[in-house]
């Protein structure tokens, strides 16, 4: 992350609403009175309070932790998985890729969503029509996934990747009729900005304190383009929102640093079976 200007509050890493003049003796980072930890020399955080380390191994650690890999590992791994689906579907059909068996069996569909086929709200998130679409989407997905994986972690960026892309999938069936096809990455690529936007709210920096401009271009992109799903787009964001929020235990906590908690799992199980509840509702007449 960016640091802040000198002129503004720190805020403890753990409790980003929490303006504080104390940082750790060992790692610098600023820490709350509730996050303080009296050592015999200074003061330390949770994290370097166990024993004496370094700065870069204390990063280390809270990486692993959070289930990170240099290198935006996660991020990459989607990318690759995403162009190999793509290869699938032009060796069965088109350079468009939609007269291939993969894209018949996964796209989003609300007609085969009403009739038990659920994982179509998974692996649209994964189909494309045509290079440029998969081009766009890929790109996107590098350019804003990478910095949010390395603030994140693997685990964390994979938890808000795949809530975004439920509740992008749930946001086309809404605005979509039963017959209506929609597939690609971008709730995936919304539910980042989402993501991000919420941090950067928060003073934690993601995109460079651009999430907002990001997001409303993004957004009035989606409405001026053709054949744009609006609602995988706005459900992606909304996604990415939610599970960001869940995992800073609804604010009181830091995204990245604090811990896994069971209210935290539950949060984000929750928010998944929500979007899955409101599809259902959807395909069957019910909302």
């Amino acid at each position: 992350m960016a640091s802040t200007e000198q002129t503004q509050a720190m805020t403890c890493y753990r409790h980003p609403g929490t303006e504080t003049a104390v940082s750790c003796s060992n790692c610098g980072r600023p820490i709350c009175t509730d996050c303080m930890v009296f050592a015999s020399v200074g003061i330390k955080c949770p994290e370097c309070s166990g024993q004496p380390m370094g700065a870069k191994k204390v990063t280390r650690r809270a990486r692993r932790v959070a289930g990170d890999a240099t290198g935006g590992l996660a991020t990459k791994a989607l990318i690759a998985l995403n162009l190999g689906v793509f290869l699938l579907q032009i060796s069965q059909g088109d350079l468009r890729g939609i007269d291939s068996t993969v894209f018949e069996k996964g796209a989003l569909r609300g007609l085969e969503v009403a009739e038990g086929e659920w994982w179509r709200l998974v692996t649209a998130g994964f189909l494309h029509i045509g290079p440029i679409h998969i081009l766009f989407n890929l790109l996107m997905l590098y350019w804003f996934g990478t910095p949010l994986e390395t603030l994140l972690g693997r685990g964390r960026f994979l938890a808000v990747y795949g809530i975004a892309i439920l509740a992008g999938s749930t946001g086309a069936l809404l605005l979509t009729g039963a017959f209506d096809v929609t597939v690609g990455a971008s709730a995936g690529v919304f539910g980042i900005l989402g993501a991000g936007l919420v941090l950067e709210r928060r003073g934690i920096n993601v995109f460079g304190g651009a999430a907002l401009a990001v997001v409303v271009f993004n957004i009035a992109l989606s409405f001026l383009l053709n054949n744009i799903s609006i609602g995988g787009h706005v459900g992606g964001l909304v996604g990415g929102a939610l599970a960001i929020t869940a995992l800073s235990q609804f604010g009181r906590a830091h995204a990245a640093y604090a811990r896994i908690t069971a209210v935290s799992i539950a949060s984000l199980v929750a928010i998944a079976v929500a979007t899955v509840v409101i599809a259902y509702a959807r395909v069957r007449g019910y909302a």
